[in-house]
C-alpha cells in the first residue's frame, strides 16, 4: 500500500523548519590525525593492486563523489566522467552495485548509520562499538563510525581489493574481510614517513609495527569528518539570523516543509531521518545480489537485515550539498535534481518514463548488454513498484522549480573551499589522482 510518512515539523515563529548546524554539533577530530588521513585518503597503497585511491570516488574536485551513477572501481583509469574501465586483464570485471555516497557532513554527532543499506551502524552489539558484515571480526578500538565505515571499500574486490589472486590484499579477503586489514596495514608500516607521523600523533604508536588497521581508519575518519563539515548555506543564514532567500527558495522551502511533505523522511539538521525508505527507484547496473540470488537486483536494507518488510528500502540521503553531489538516488538513475523531485513526488509514474541513457554510465563494452537486463524482467519490476512507500503528489513545473530553488539553498557558501584539500603527494609515492 502506498503511504506518506507523516513525521512531526519544529515551527518557529510560523515557520516550519529544520535544525541548523553549528561547530560544536560534530565529534571532536584531532587535525594531525586527520593530516595523516588527508594522506592515506589519496594514497593507492591502501588499494590490493596500487592503482585507485579512497579519493578516485570521492574527489575533492568532484565536491566528495565521482559524478557518475555507478562507478569504475578497482581497473580503472582516470576520475569522475572521464574514468574509464581498463583494458586487458586489468579491465574492471563489474560496476560498482551503488552510487558513490557524498561524505558531507559524516562527523556530524546525529549520525548513527552509514552506507546506502545501513550495513555500517552505531551498536553494541559485539562489544567493538560497531554493527557491521563481520559481527564480533571487526576490530577494536575504532574511534567513530567514518573510522568504522572507512574499513568496507579496501576489502570490496570491485573497489578497492582488486580481484582474488591478483595481489596478497585480495587473497586474503578472500577467505573473510578482516584478514585483509593487517595486509594493508603491513604496507603502511613500510612507509617511514607515515611511521614518523602516527608516531607524532598516536600515543599507542611507538614502531612501524604499532600502525594497526585501527590507527589507519582512525586517520582517515578525522580527515573526512573534519573536512567535509558544511553549515553555512543560506538556509543556516535563514535559521540563525532570519535572512530571506530568494522568493522561488521561500515558495519552495514552504512546499518542502509543507504540502510536498518533503519533510516527512528528509528532517533534522542533516535533511534525512536516517531511516530507510522504499521508494521505487528504476533498477540497472550489477546490483548488489546475495549468493543465493537468482536474479541481478538490489533488495536493499533487507539484505543486511533478512527481514521482508526491509525489501527495497535504501537510507534516507542528506540533502546539504545536494545541488553538487548529483546522480541522484541509491544508483544514480536520475542525473538532475528537478527529475529526483518529480520521482519522489510520484516515483510510479516516474519509473514508466524513465529511459536507460538517463543513467550516467561510462561506456563499458563488456558490460553494457548487462547493465539492464533487470528491466526485462516483468516479475521483478512489479515486486519493486509493490513495496514503494510513498503516495504521489500533485506538483506543478512551478512548485519542481520552486523545490529545486530550495535545495539549491542547502549548498554551502564555503563547500568547494575545502581546508585541507587533495595532496601534491603521498609517502608512498604513488601517484595522486
Amino acid at each position: 500500500m502506498l503511504h506518506r510518512l507523516v513525521l512531526p515539523l519544529i515551527v518557529v515563529g510560523g515557520l516550519a523548519r529544520a535544525e541548523p548546524i553549528d561547530p560544536e554539533d560534530y565529534i571532536q577530530l584531532d587535525p594531525a590525525k586527520a593530516r595523516i588521513g588527508q594522506l592515506l585518503f589519496y594514497d593507492k597503497v591502501l588499494s590490493g593492486n596500487r592503482n585507485i585511491a579512497c579519493a578516485t570516488c570521492h574527489h575533492h574536485s568532484l565536491a566528495g563523489a565521482d559524478g557518475l551513477s555507478l562507478g569504475i572501481g578497482e581497473g580503472g583509469s582516470g576520475l569522475g566522467p572521464d574514468r574509464t574501465p581498463g583494458t586487458g586483464l586489468a579491465a574492471i570485471k563489474e560496476r560498482i552495485p551503488r552510487n558513490a555516497p557524498a561524505l558531507w557532513n559524516l562527523g556530524h554527532n546525529s549520525v548513527k548509520n552509514v552506507f546506502h543499506d545501513g550495513r555500517v551502524s552505531i551498536s553494541d552489539a559485539y562489544g567493538n562499538g560497531f554493527d557491521t558484515p563481520v559481527d564480533d571480526r571487526f576490530p577494536k578500538g575504532i574511534e567513530n563510525i567514518i573510522a568504522a565505515q572507512a574499513l568496507f571499500p579496501m576489502t570490496s574486490f570491485a573497489e578497492m581489493a582488486g580481484n582474488p589472486g591478483e595481489n596478497d590484499v585480495a587473497k586474503a579477503v578472500a577467505s573473510g574481510l578482516e584478514h585483509g586489514w593487517p595486509v594493508i596495514a603491513a604496507r603502511v608500516q613500510e612507509v617511514p614517513e607515515y611511521t614518523q607521523m602516527f608516531r607524532a600523533a598516536f600515543d599507542s604508536v611507538d614502531t612501524p609495527e604499532d600502525v594497526t588497521i585501527v590507527e589507519i581508519a582512525n586517520a582517515i575518519g578525522a580527515f573526512i569528518g573534519s573536512e567535509w563539515q558544511s553549515y553555512d548555506s543560506p538556509y543556516d543564514d535563514l535559521m540563525r539570523n532570519g535572512t530571506p532567500l530568494p522568493e522561488d527558495a521561500e515558495r519552495g522551502r514552504q512546499l518542502f516543509f509543507g504540502e510536498a511533505g518533503c519533510a516527512s523522511c528528509h528532517n533534522g539538521p542533516l535533511f534525512s531521518d536516517q531511516q530507510f525508505h522504499a521508494t521505487g527507484l528504476p533498477s540497472f547496473g550489477p546490483g548488489r545480489t546475495r549468493p543465493f540470488d537468482p536474479i541481478q537486483r538490489d533488495v536493499g536494507r533487507m539484505a543486511e537485515t533478512d527481514d521482508i518488510a526491509d525489501a527495497y528500502k535504501f537510507r534516507t540521503p542528506s540533502l546539504r550539498n545536494v545541488e553538487l553531489t548529483g546522480p541522484y538516488g541509491h544508483n544514480g538513475a536520475y542525473p538532475t535534481l528537478s527529475a529526483m523531485i518529480r520521482h519522489m513526488a510520484n516515483p510510479l509514474a516516474m519509473r514508466a518514463a524513465w529511459r536507460p541513457d538517463m543513467a550516467h554510465l561510462p561506456i563499458v563494452a563488456w558490460l553494457n548488454q548487462e547493465d539492464f537486463t533487470v528491466l526485462d524482467d516483468q516479475l521483478e519490476m512489479a515486486r519493486q513498484e509493490m513495496y514503494v512507500e510513498i503516495e504521489p503528489v500533485m506538483l506543478t513545473d512551478t512548485d519542481v522549480a520552486d523545490l529545486e530553488a530550495f535545495l539549491r539553498s542547502l549548498t554551502g557558501k564555503t563547500a568547494l573551499q575545502r581546508p585541507m584539500g587533495r595532496p601534491d603527494r603521498v609517502p608512498s609515492g604513488l601517484p595522486v589522482d
